[in-house]
C-alpha cells in the first residue's frame, strides 16, 4: 500500500488507526454509514488525505439529485427536511441529508440540533444524516459542504438534502451547490415576503409555505404568486410552483416530490443541470485555489506577507492595486 493511502495520528495519548483511503471508499460505497462518516470527519478536519479520498470519489460522483431547503428561522426546515426524507423513503429512495448549523462566535461550538429532529429515521440504513457546524462560513452552509455533498454522492444517495442555517435576505450561496433550491417561508413569520425578497426570493425553484394551517397562509401564496409574476423570464424558462404544506403532519410533501422531480426532469432537457454543476464545480475549484493562496500569505518566510502589504497601504505608502500584485508575484516565485 501506498505511503499516502494510510496515516496515523496520535489523540489524548492514544494512536488513532492508521487509515486507508481506497477502503474507505469501497466500504462507503457499499453503503456502510461508518465509512461515510469518517470521509466526512476527513473533510471537515482538512485532512491531509484529503486530496486523495476526493480523487478516488470523483469517478463515482455526479448521480445523486440535490436538492437546498433554505429560509429564515422558524419557518419549520428541519421538520420539513424531516417529512421529506419520509417521503423520498416511500419511494424506496436513499437519501443523504446535511444539516448545517449556525456556529458561536463566542465559542466556535454548534449545537447540531437539527439532527435531534430526524431521530424517527435514526435506524433506517437507507438514511444517511449529517449534522454540520458553519463555522463562522457565511451563506447558510459550511465550508466543506461541497465535500461532504461529494462524499454522499459517491455513497449511493439517490437524493441528498442540504438543510442551511436559518438564513436573510442575501445568504444565497445554496443556490450555487444544489441542483434544486426549496425556499420555505410560513405565516405569522412578519412579512414574509419581506423575509425572503432581494435574494432568497430570487433563487427558488420551488417555493414552500410550511405551517399552511395558520392564518395567513393563503396571503402569503398570493404575495409569493405577484413576486414572482413580476419576474422577468425567457420564454421556456422555469416557473417555481408554490407548494403549501403542514409538514408537522406529513401534508403536502407528495407534491413537493412532484415538483422536485418535474424540475429534475425540466434541468436535464435543456441541459441546465449540466450548466449548473458545472458552475458548482468551478466555483469550488476556486475556493480551493483561494484558500491555498491564503494559507500561503500567511506563511511566506516565516511572517504573513499581507500584513506587511496592509500595513503599508494603510500607511500611504503604498496602493491596494499594488500591494496585490506583490502579494501574487511573492506566492507564484
Amino acid at each position: 500500500m501506498s505511503p499516502t493511502s494510510t496515516t496515523g495520528s496520535t489523540t489524548g495519548g492514544r494512536r488513532r488507526a492508521a487509515v486507508s483511503v481506497p477502503d474507505l471508499v469501497e466500504r462507503a460505497r457499499a453503503g456502510e454509514p461508518r465509512a461515510v462518516a469518517r470521509l466526512i470527519s476527513l473533510v471537515e478536519d482538512e485532512s491531509p488525505l484529503l486530496r486523495e479520498v476526493m480523487a478516488a470519489l470523483a469517478p463515482h460522483t455526479g448521480r445523486a439529485q440535490v436538492v437546498g431547503l433554505t429560509g429564515a428561522p422558524g419557518v419549520g426546515k428541519s421538520t420539513s427536511t424531516n417529512a421529506l426524507v419520509t417521503e423520498l423513503r416511500a419511494q424506496g429512495k436513499r437519501v443523504g441529508v446535511l444539516a448545517v448549523d449556525p456556529s458561536s462566535p463566542f465559542s466556535g461550538g454548534a449545537l447540531l440540533g437539527d439532527r435531534v429532529r430526524m431521530q424517527d429515521h435514526a435506524l433506517d440504513d437507507g438514511v444517511f444524516i449529517r449534522s454540520m457546524a458553519s463555522r463562522g462560513h457565511l451563506g447558510g452552509l459550511a465550508w466543506t459542504t461541497p465535500q461532504a455533498l461529494r462524499v454522499l454522492d459517491a455513497a449511493g444517495c439517490d437524493v441528498i438534502l442540504i438543510e442551511t442555517v436559518g438564513v436573510g435576505q442575501s445568504e444565497v450561496e445554496i443556490a450555487g451547490l444544489a441542483d434544486t433550491t426549496v425556499v420555505l417561508l410560513a405565516p405569522g413569520m412578519g412579512d414574509g415576503i419581506q423575509a425572503a425578497k432581494a435574494g432568497i426570493l430570487e433563487i427558488g425553484d420551488v417555493y414552500v409555505v410550511n405551517k399552511a394551517d395558520r392564518d395567513g397562509a393563503d396571503q402569503v401564496r398570493r404575495d409569493l404568486r405577484g413576486m414572482i409574476a413580476l419576474a422577468d423570464r425567457a420564454e421556456g424558462a422555469w416557473r417555481p410552483p408554490i407548494v403549501k404544506t403542514v409538514a408537522q403532519r406529513g401534508e403536502g410533501l407528495d407534491r413537493v416530490v412532484e415538483e422536485l422531480d418535474r424540475h429534475r426532469e425540466w434541468l436535464a432537457g435543456g441541459g441546465e443541470l449540466t450548466r449548473r454543476r458545472t458552475r458548482r464545480a468551478r466555483d469550488e475549484i476556486e475556493a480551493i485555489a483561494v484558500t491555498a493562496l491564503r494559507a500561503r500569505w500567511g506563511d511566506v518566510h516565516g511572517r504573513s506577507e499581507l500584513d506587511e502589504l496592509a500595513a503599508a497601504v494603510a500607511a500611504g505608502e503604498s496602493d491596494p492595486y499594488t500591494a496585490a500584485d506583490e502579494l501574487l508575484a511573492t506566492v507564484s516565485s
